[in-house]
């Protein structure tokens, strides 16, 4: 029960009580404090720089020399052992860099490549792939997406075909983040091309040879432009008879199906703890703008309709962030609340939405503008609603959940 803090019997509301949330220890918030003050030193000042060259992969390394990387995975492999919940808070101080392209091809590496190698890996990939990722000095990618298959997995055609003691594998994927510039890839092939879900398997493939060479068979076949997070470098990848050995498999052979569908329930929570982030930081910037703008003699904010706005912005939002906690929670500790993680991602995408269209409404002209980063969010935060199952697959796995 909340208490007076001063003697008298007024108890005054503590409007920072949201920011504080039991799952999150005080050594969560020491790391808070430390990476968030990291992004805003070393990425913020670099946006628009990167918006038109990339992320640089020294700051990948850097951030491995600093633990970042490594939060949630064993100090065997030089991780820092902590717990899941490393992970969101890693995912809400990425916010602060300004540049959702940067933080989408830092989760690819920390939430998407490295866990299944943690999972499924044997030893010898953990210490070839795990540890070097961990550091920094190897960057990965996740091949799922093709030309003619994304949300529907068990569509692929990339093929894995057993020859003696290798594989070779032939195919291509599209939408692959980090892709041409990646070390390695988690690629999602067809082992059996006459099964759907029994006939995927995953495998980590070398892209590149000690040299920093492609390998052969391997070429980037575009670089593709996007409508936003263009700080990120985004491929379409192709395989022309590719040989990987058959150690390269990660997990079980034709269990890819389900592999990765674990892998991506760790992925949306991710991104949903990103969406929530990333709304707060909207509205931190928009809230600025209408306390100093001025029209018919008042700021701004104090006319009913925005201070509504941003009333409607602030509650979706912090519902999101709970809802994403609570889930986060039972994920953390065991649990695989598919039905839960699936609606965190989708309402906070979509609250994502929704708030970068409400700040650049209430900054109006100025919104429209790059200059006040929203109509960069706007850009960026689009793709939460696309990447790692779109809405619609969002509601399904939802609506099937109930037996529909």
């Amino acid at each position: 029960m909340a208490t007076a803090t001063d003697g008298s019997s007024v108890i005054k509301p503590d409007h920072a009580a949201g920011r504080k949330h039991f799952i999150f220890s005080q050594e969560h918030e020491d790391l808070r404090e430390s990476m968030e003050s990291w992004v805003k030193r070393e990425m913020w000042p670099h946006r628009n720089e990167w918006e038109d060259t990339y992320w640089p992969s020294e700051k990948m390394k850097r951030a491995g020399e600093l633990g970042f990387l490594g939060l949630c995975f064993p100090e065997e492999y030089g991780g820092q052992g902590g717990d899941y919940f490393y992970s969101l808070v890693r995912a809400e101080c990425m916010s602060y860099s300004g540049s959702g392209g940067t933080n989408m091809g830092f989760a690819v590496q920390t939430d998407m490549v490295l866990p299944p190698i943690h999972l499924l890996g044997t030893e010898e990939q953990k210490r070839k792939y795990l540890e070097p990722g961990l550091k920094g000095e190897k960057i990965g990618a996740l091949g799922i997406t093709e030309p003619g298959a994304g949300s529907d997995v068990a569509g692929i055609r990339t093929t894995a075909i057993l020859d003696g003691d290798e594989y070779v594998i032939n195919g291509s994927k599209t939408f692959i983040t980090n892709g041409p510039r990646a070390d390695f890839i988690v690629l999602v092939c067809k082992t059996d091309p006459s099964e759907r879900h029994a006939g995927i398997t995953l495998f980590v493939v070398d892209l590149r040879d000690e040299n920093g060479e492609k390998v052969p068979g391997f070429t980037v076949s575009a670089e593709l432009e996007k409508m936003g997070m263009h700080a990120s470098d985004t491929g379409e990848l192709a395989f022309e008879d590719v040989r990987v050995p058959a150690d390269a498999v990660l997990g079980e052979v034709g269990k890819g199906f389900y592999h990765i569908a674990w892998e991506l329930q760790g992925e949306r929570l991710v991104a949903a703890a990103g969406s929530h982030a990333g709304c707060e930081r909207m509205i931190e910037k928009t809230l600025e703008y209408a306390k100093e703008r001025e029209a018919f003699g008042r700021s701004i904010g104090k006319f009913q309709a925005i201070r509504h706005k941003f009333a409607e912005m602030a509650t979706k939002t912090e519902a999101a962030k709970q809802f994403t906690y609570a889930t986060a929670w039972r994920f953390g500790n065991g649990e695989y609340p598919v039905r839960e993680i699936t609606m965190a991602k989708l309402f906070a995408s979509r609250v994502g939405c929704e708030v970068a269209d409400e700040c650049i409404q209430i900054l109006g002209g100025y919104g429209y503008m790059k200059e006040y980063e929203i109509e960069r969010a706007y850009r960026d935060v689009r793709l939460n609603r696309i990447g790692a199952g779109t809405d619609e697959v969002m509601l399904d796995v939802i609506g099937r959940s109930y037996g529909l």
